[in-house]
């Protein structure tokens, strides 16, 4: 089941010719790409004058889709909701527009699309509007909103005086921050989503079926799975050695950390060469920052872009990075700083209480500072990452893969602190080996636990608890209608209520057509609009990253820290993919070419644990007591010595095996001489 299957006609229209666009009527509307609903409240004015902006030609700034709105009967609550679909010809022009890469018909390598080499690009049988992919369409499509910026003559949001327009200004992210648009999402395609569920979530024996996830959820969330797989099958080693380690021989524990710092080093510098492989299949193995096209939120003066010559919102670069350094980075190190003492105000809350003689009696009491501790990081978490969402947002950075790079350093530096800090303090402050073996246990497996039954089953619990109240709701309501009683005491109410839905169906009488009321299309938008949107993959990376130092960082005393891992890992499979595909919205398919910023972290991670192991090592009684002649000098000077032994093979490791494998080299130099010979002609 591989969802891209393209297919195109042996001669090709001509695209300017108006025939070309499928009639369109109430029940003929062509499959809807976004979904967009407003705020019950929003003004007629403002709904009117961003349909005609979404209906507008090019010439006129406009988006130049199909709308249609849909009947939400006597549902007052809902919004207005418009349906936005878009003509083949409209969609072939965006795409060139937005540079999509795709494979040419006859080759294996894929290139920018152009209109002008449309014939180039379509196989031989099937129509134009079967060429692009559902997930591309609403991509494109996705764009052209994103690009429905605001003109000179645009000072304001009409009905909004008080909401003042900037020329360049992404319109529908305006409205979207300004909560006059409630949400905006594409819908599922129910019968692919039900083919891959079955052969993913509900599989246990089959590999993920890669292509399927990549083809419907885009490279982003596809890249996170391979790397969580790959990330998988590279903790069996260590679980084995684990194993051998804790019950065979104690003896190879020495070996068993210098083979663990290797590995995890060996696992990055291998899964960047995964990442090139992938990437060049995707066709975004060439992409820069410089060649995004700039955020919705993006803001500045309108001028001509240095490198693809077009229209779009200019920042100085030196404001950005004055904001960055300046603002945010002494914020963020004095959150960390916060986060620190309350640690240390929570060990020595509770080494007090143990030292109290009330502690034996009460044994409860000295669960309390763990209890707020925890509390504090829970609340810490919750606030910092709003924070971290403003200042980045603040700052202002032109494209979404610097934005994204920018919000997770900030992320990742605060949930260092939180996650691993008190572990260093036990470890290296108190010196207290079997405490920290037992809290890394317990914080792994806890941990665990606590993600997956946050991120599966709370949130089937709540959409369950939800349809419930909603059905006794609607029940309540028609029973009171029912009863005469019932309808003397609260007539006025109701009657005040019909007058308020009546006005409000008033001012939507704008003038759209409607979806045809027998559409399935009604029923899915409301089922789908009440579930949660898909804030990305930050929390699965964090999830990981927080595993990845649990396992590594400390594995001189809890070598079966791979076993839970991987454990934790096969469940995290179905549990992603069960999120995905029932729990939310569907996500916004993304192109990346690799990890981003959490390459970088995972590579600090492993340098850390390069340090962190060698200490360890030296401080565990056994191995101690082999060099107990040795004063403190000399055994500081052999730590040293050692770690930087094992950091010189990291950095051999790392710069010996290249990041792209021999058949990527040759290919990527293969399109360069096709590109050369191309020009040339």
């Amino acid at each position: 089941m591989v969802m891209r299957q393209r297919t195109g006609p042996q001669c090709l229209p001509d695209l300017n010719d108006p025939s070309l666009d499928t009639p369109v009527s109430g029940t003929s509307f062509p499959p809807t790409y976004y979904v967009m609903q407003f705020n019950p409240t929003v003004k007629t004015e403002t709904v009117r004058w961003i349909v005609s902006k979404l209906c507008a030609s090019r010439r006129e700034h406009g988006a130049e889709l199909l709308v249609r709105k849909q009947d939400n009967g006597e549902d007052s609550e809902q919004g207005l909701t418009l349906h936005m679909s878009s003509q083949p010809r409209r969609l072939l022009e965006a795409a060139e527009d937005m540079e999509l890469r795709v494979k040419p018909n006859r080759t294996s390598c894929l290139r920018r699309f152009t209109i002008k080499e449309l014939e180039a690009f379509v196989p031989d049988s099937g129509g134009i509007d079967d060429f692009l992919t559902s997930t591309e369409k609403q991509s494109i499509v996705k764009f052209v909103l994103d690009n429905l910026r605001a003109v000179t003559d645009d000072q304001h949001v009409p009905g909004y005086p008080q909401l003042i327009l900037y020329e360049g200004q992404s319109l529908v992210e305006a409205l979207i921050n300004w909560k006059l648009i409630r949400q905006m999402f594409p819908l599922h395609d129910e019968d692919y989503l039900k083919a891959l569920g079955h052969s993913w979530y509900k599989s246990l024996s089959k590999d993920q079926p890669f292509e399927d996830i990549h083809a419907y959820f885009g490279e982003s969330i596809a890249l996170y799975f391979h790397f969580l797989n790959f990330y998988s099958y590279s903790l069996v080693v260590p679980m084995i050695l684990g194993f051998y380690q804790l019950l065979v021989s104690n003896e190879m524990l020495a070996f068993f950390c210098v083979f663990q710092v290797l590995w995890a080093t060996g696992f990055l510098v291998m899964w960047n060469r995964k990442c090139s492989e992938l990437a060049f299949q995707w066709g975004t193995i060439n992409m820069t920052s410089l060649n995004d096209n700039p955020r919705p939120t993006f803001h500045g003066k309108m001028g001509e872009d240095p490198v693809t010559g077009k229209m779009q919102p200019q920042y100085p670069s030196w404001k950005t990075y004055t904001k960055m350094y300046c603002v945010s980075f002494p914020l963020v190190v004095g959150c960390m700083l916060g986060s620190f003492l309350i640690m240390l105000a929570s060990f020595w809350l509770d080494r007090y209480i143990r030292s109290q003689p009330y502690s034996n009696t009460a044994g409860y009491i000295v669960y309390v500072p763990s209890i707020l501790y925890a509390a504090l990081v829970y609340i810490m978490n919750m606030y910092y990452r709003e924070l971290a969402n403003y200042l980045t947002e603040w700052e202002n950075h032109r494209t979404q893969s610097q934005f994204d790079r920018y919000r997770i350093t900030k992320l990742v530096l605060f949930e260092f602190v939180n996650n691993f800090m008190s572990l260093f303090y036990v470890a290296f402050y108190i010196q207290d080996l079997d405490m920290l073996r037992t809290q890394l246990a317990v914080l792994l497996t806890i941990y665990q636990l606590i993600n997956n039954l946050q991120e599966s089953i709370l949130p089937l619990i709540l959409q369950y608890t939800h349809n419930k109240v909603t059905l006794s709701s609607i029940t309540k309501r028609i029973s009171s209608d029912k009863i005469p009683l019932l309808k003397n005491i609260q007539g006025e109410e109701l009657r005040q209520r019909r007058r308020e839905r009546e006005e409000t169906k008033t001012e939507r009488e704008v003038e759209i057509p409607l979806l045809d009321s027998e559409d399935s299309r009604i029923v899915q938008t409301k089922r789908e609009s009440q579930l949660d949107p898909y804030e990305g993959t930050y929390d699965d990376y964090l999830e990981l990253f927080i595993q990845f130092g649990y396992v590594y960082l400390f594995s001189a005393v809890f070598p079966m820290a791979a076993f839970w891992a991987l454990i934790n890992n096969m469940l995290e499979v179905r549990s992603d993919a069960f999120k995905l595909c029932c729990l939310y919205q569907r996500p916004i398919a993304r192109q990346v070419k690799n990890i981003g910023a959490w390459q970088r972290a995972f590579e600090c991670l492993c340098a850390i644990s390069v340090m962190t192991n060698c200490a360890l090592l030296f401080m565990i009684p056994e191995l101690r007591s082999l060099v107990s002649h040795w004063s403190n000098s000399e055994v500081l000077f052999m730590f040293v010595v050692f770690e930087h032994i094992l950091l010189l093979l990291r950095y051999v490791l790392v710069y010996c095996i290249s990041d792209k494998p021999q058949w990527v080299r040759v290919a990527l130099a293969k399109q360069n001489y096709q590109s050369r010979q191309a020009m040339k002609t």
